[in-house]
């Protein structure tokens, strides 16, 4: 059956479940069962009322087009099938529209997609946002934050090719339109360990193989690198190449990334240098040495590698060199100097790497957010995308410090997710006017309490065990958490008080276990202490502190021996105890949104579904207690309206139509249904359903009454449609059997119209053959009588001039045949004469050889007849120009570069109106003569080669040059001491006016001059010189030439070459003999 209606909800065409809120019977098995079936299907989205699960693909897939976009676009959340676009859309729509500062949170595993999943957010917020060119820089800063943060703060690991080693939240503001105007990334915990040691099958961050792969080998040479990866102890070898990834490309995106989001250059380059620094570091090898007093200390091997550093950051050799190898101790005013052993020094060396690379990225962070941040101070509404590591349970007792932190971040985000789920329900049942019922659930505060409890939680005693003076050790921690812990209920250890009941006896001596929300996790406590501690010694931060390197000073300020502070710094868990309890405080602030991110398999493969590795990943994310809360009241609710458009069908009073308010439609529609109260209850917009069931049952009724609407609507259909084919069938047969009589009439009529025409023919062709004999007898009569008046006239006149042609016949039919011939050439070329135009060059062709001779002398004669027929139709303005169009031909034709471009340019000589233009007037007045040539042209400075505007008059005595500006005469000339023009032969406007030596104008020297009507210009100086001197003017036109300035000679040089100013010639003074111009 085809279907016929729209899709408006999440529950047509349903695979599975698509709101596990709607799951019967619930449980871990349905659950998974109903993920597997729609993962299947390439359904990866899956509600759990407003809050999605995304299931990681591990492949493209056709769900992200910009027609996505759209069809998502302005759209209800429950109105089409489950996408991060919908949650994405409605976020933004309440932001914009009612004012709701939102954050969405997203969790998961690494390897789950919820780096993806906030790249996915953010773009679909930018695409439907608003335009215009600042609005789309800021997005575009926003997205390219994305591939610098993932280069320095991302890795391949087991379980992800790309993942994220750092938490990142991001606030985007917008304005009131809905626009953005920019934004603040806070990163939390980047796990810098990594820096120096990698597990097996991973990968250092991104950024160390992205800079060996892609940068130039101009570029590493700088950097003191080379591409061997190899070469470096932090870089692991088993793992260096991934599959499908491009570092070299990936390089080129962060470069340009860092570039779109505003890093300068000389900060881009000491960022590199940072991480090159960082690089070789782990270079640096120590080798024990006994001292005389007979204590241990360490010398660096190879000063090779230390020697680079300090030239990479600006360090002095000596000052590093004695900080690896020495450790100042300062209490008061003492202070106290001792030597470090090899494995201390590896310890300083791998701690000052760590720290170097973990203050460049949160320097990296400060640096985005200034670019980002918006410009404004307008009144701003938020949007946050939390992206954060998920809950971390490894096996074999792998969970240190690192998974601790992790762990206890997400409890605090799954305290909060409750209270805000609870909260978010009681409110819209409050608004609704629905009873709120108490709804029991686990509440984790008693394990945040465990771990952040600021005299008894765990965190303390780690940071008071770090503080503690004497002998501090991962042991002593132990102890002193079995001391005050051993009593809570969700700590275990083999030296609590609750291990007698413990029947797990694989817990070792060394680790501890808490009972998580999401299961039971094992830490081994190995670390714990240094990992908390994180200790730089002083002397090495007073060492960074002294480098010339700009950033790698201001990244340790705790070096600059005037701010020497003798108080321990905070340790690693307190600091992150303090943010994650100022990302609570923000999250509360904010409407929450939920991504639930999970991985299918450990292969990153894709249409592999690990039933055991998803069901774990339920159970630690909580979404079978998040089901539990959400049904606790009311299952399912919709607003009435879309209610009764979506069930009107089930009642005969609501179908097709109902007219009065949605509310008593819905009621009617229940009460028809006879649907039990219990069911259901009626809030002030929406409707209530409290069991699954009966959401179910609604929809198979449906499903039936659709069925057989469609079912009667074929029917009609196929009544419509045989009556209608009936209908055409009749109208069709009428039409035919008119159409076939009058086909019938029109085939007798032109059978008989034939057989008339035949007998016509025929009648007309006997006529005509009668007529056609007589008219050929008559011929033969005529043809005869002529033939017989001929002989007989030819007899009477060969004999009365047979005696002329026996004297001199040969002559005389010579004559006659060359009287014919030329007769017949005349009378042929006159009406094969070619056109008037001078230029056409068309000519009948010789049709005999012994008329060559007058067929040229004709052609010479109509071609001046015609040219002088051309002529006398010239004005004698008209004439003037074509002699001095003549007289440039001559002068510069195969000579200048510069001449085909003029031929097609009138010259008019007065190119300024002096005379009507006010501002000439002072000139005007100044100059009486007839003005041949008005012109701007530049006067080129004797000392610099630079150009000077000049207006360049001709009269009939003179040459003058006056101010643009002012109109003052700056030179007059005579015509008669103007001895030479030069210019060069290419294609620019430069030339030289020469002056005759001892002349009062040849004071300063020649005029070397620039002018965009060169030919002009010179045709009428020579003309005019010609007209006044009756003398020659010459006219140079060579490359190279001498001009005389005051007392000196100067070569002008001409030479080939491209221009920055385009295709403007260019003149510079190169030395005091020599002034060259660049011709494009």
């Amino acid at each position: 059956m085809a279907k016929m209606e729209v899709k408006t909800s999440l529950l047509d065409d349903m695979i599975g479940v698509g709101d596990m809120v709607l799951l019967e019977p619930l449980n871990e098995d349905s659950f998974i069962n109903n993920l597997k079936k729609r993962f299947d299907h390439s359904e990866v989205y899956t509600y759990i009322g407003s809050v999605v699960i995304s299931i990681n693909p591990y492949r493209p897939l056709p769900i992200y087009t910009p027609e996505k976009v759209e069809e998502y676009r302005n759209r209800n959340f429950y109105e089409l099938s489950p996408h991060i676009f919908a949650l994405s859309d409605e976020a933004y729509r309440s932001l914009r529209d009612q004012d709701k500062d939102q954050c969405i949170l997203i969790t998961g595993e690494s390897g789950a997609g919820k780096t993806e999943a906030s790249k996915l957010v953010m773009s679909y917020v930018a695409a439907v946002c608003g335009k215009g060119a600042e609005v789309n820089q800021v997005k575009e800063q926003l997205l390219q934050s994305n591939p610098v943060l993932e280069a320095f703060g991302n890795a391949k690991t087991v379980r992800n090719d790309n993942s994220s080693r750092f938490g990142k939240y991001m606030d985007i503001e917008f304005d009131f339109k809905g626009d953005p105007l920019g934004g603040v990334i806070s990163n939390y915990l980047l796990e810098k360990s990594r820096v120096v040691k990698q597990p097996r099958g991973e990968r250092n961050f991104h950024i160390f193989y992205q800079i060996l792969s892609g940068a130039s080998e101009d570029f590493l040479c700088k950097l003191k690198l080379e591409r061997d990866f190899s070469r470096y102890n932090y870089l692991g070898l088993d793992s260096a190449r991934v599959n499908g990834v491009d570092d070299a490309a990936n390089f080129r995106t962060v470069r340009n990334a860092m570039q779109i989001v505003g890093f300068m250059d000389h900060e881009t380059q000491s960022v590199f240098e940072v991480v090159a620094a960082v690089l070789k570091l782990g270079n640096i090898e120590f080798k024990p040495e006994s001292r005389v007093n007979g204590l241990d200390e360490s010398k660096i091997k190879d000063k090779n590698e230390l020697k680079e550093i300090c030239e990479l950051t600006g360090i002095d050799q000596s000052v590093l060199e004695r900080a690896f190898s020495f450790r100042t101790v300062e209490a008061k005013q003492e202070k106290v100097s001792t030597t470090l052993n090899v494995a201390q020094a590896y310890y300083a060396r791998d701690a000052l790497a760590k720290n170097l690379y973990s203050r460049l990225f949160s320097w990296l962070v400060t640096r985005i957010n200034e670019s980002i941040k918006a410009q404004t101070k307008v009144r701003k509404k938020v949007m946050g995308v939390l992206d954060i590591y998920g809950f971390e349970i490894f096996e074999n007792a792998d969970n240190s410090f690192e998974q601790f932190i992790i762990n206890y971040c997400n409890e605090k985000l799954q305290q909060i997710f409750i209270e805000l789920t609870l909260k978010e329900e009681q409110e819209e049942y409050i608004r609704e006017g629905i009873e709120w019922t108490h709804i029991e659930y686990f509440n984790n505060a008693i394990i945040c309490d465990l771990i952040e409890n600021n005299q008894t939680g765990i965190l303390a005693m780690l940071d008071e065990e770090c503080l503690r003076p004497g002998t501090v050790t991962d042991d002593t921690f132990l102890e002193k958490l079995n001391q005050v812990c051993a009593t809570h209920q969700h700590f275990e250890s083999r030296m609590s008080k609750c291990s007698r009941f413990l029947n797990d006896t694989t817990l070792p001596h060394s680790c501890f276990r808490i009972q998580h929300y999401a299961g039971k996790v094992m830490y081994q406590v190995e670390g714990f202490v240094d990992k908390n501690n994180d200790l730089l010694y002083r002397d090495l931060s007073q060492a960074m502190w002294k480098a010339s390197h700009s950033l790698i000073k201001a990244l340790f300020p705790e070096g600059n021996p005037a701010k020497i502070n003798l108080k321990r710094p905070p340790t690693a868990g307190s600091q992150f105890k303090a943010s994650v309890a100022t990302l609570m405080k923000n999250l509360q602030t904010k409407n929450p949104n939920y991504i639930r991110c999970i991985k299918p398999n450990d292969k990153k493969a894709a249409h592999i579904f690990n039933d055991a590795l998803v069901g774990h990943q339920i159970r630690y994310l909580g979404l079978l207690e998040n089901v539990r809360v959400r049904r606790a009241g009311y299952a399912f609710r919709q607003a009435y309206e879309p209610c009764l458009e979506r069930y009107k069908m089930l009642c005969k009073q609501t179908w097709p139509h109902w007219r009065g308010p949605a509310r008593t439609g819905v009621e009617v529609l229940f009460n028809e249904l006879e649907i039990p109260e219990e069911e259901f209850s009626f809030g002030r917009s929406k409707i209530f359903i409290r069991n699954p069931r009966t959401l179910f049952k609604l929809e198979d009724l449906r499903k039936q009454r659709l069925e057989d609407l469609a079912t009667l609507i074929e029917k009609i259909y196929r009544g419509w449609k045989c009556r209608t084919r009936f209908l055409l069938m009749k109208t069709s047969q009428i039409v035919i059997a008119a159409w076939f009589r009058r086909y019938a009439q029109q085939k007798k009529y032109q059978k008989i119209k034939s057989s008339a025409i035949i007998v016509q023919s025929y009648i007309r062709g006997w006529k005509a053959r009668k007529l056609l004999r007589e008219l050929k007898h008559q011929k033969r009569c005529n043809e005869a009588a002529t033939i017989i008046a001929a002989y007989w006239h030819g007899t009477q006149v060969r004999r009365e001039y047979r005696k002329f042609f026996r004297a001199n016949a040969g002559r005389k039919i010579y004559e006659f045949t060359l009287q014919r011939l030329m007769q017949k050439y005349f009378l042929e070329m006159k009406k094969k004469m070619p056109s008037l135009s001078p230029i056409d060059k068309n000519w009948p062709a010789r049709p005999y050889l012994f008329l060559d001779s007058t067929h040229k002398e004709l052609k010479r004669i109509f071609h001046l007849w015609r040219c002088k027929k051309y002529r006398d139709q010239f004005t004698d303005q008209q004439k003037l120009i074509y002699e001095e169009k003549l007289e440039a031909s001559e002068l510069f034709k195969d000579k200048k570069a510069l001449y085909p471009a003029s031929v097609g340019q009138p010259f008019q000589g007065a190119y300024l109106e002096i005379s009507k233009n006010p501002k000439y007037k002072k000139l005007k007045d100044a100059v009486d003569e007839k003005i041949i040539i008005a012109e701007v042209v530049n006067k080129i400075n004797r000392a610099n080669g630079k150009a000077t505007s000049r207006i360049f008059l001709l009269t009939k005595n003179n040459v003058l040059l006056a101010d643009q500006k002012s109109g003052n005469i700056k030179s007059e000339v005579p015509l008669g001491d103007v001895t030479k023009v030069s210019m060069s032969s290419q294609n620019d406007g430069f030339f030289a006016v020469h002056l005759k030596e001892g002349s009062g104008a040849a004071s300063k020297g020649d005029f070397l001059l620039s002018s965009d009507h060169l030919i002009e210009m010179a045709t009428k100086l020579y003309r005019t010189t010609l007209s006044q001197t009756k003398q020659k003017l010459n006219i140079e036109i060579s490359d190279e030439f001498l001009v005389q300035f005051r007392q000196d000679k100067v070569c002008v040089k001409f030479i080939q070459g491209s221009q920055k100013n385009g295709n403007v010639p260019t003149c510079k003074r190169k030395n005091n003999r020599l002034l060259e111009v660049a011709v494009p």
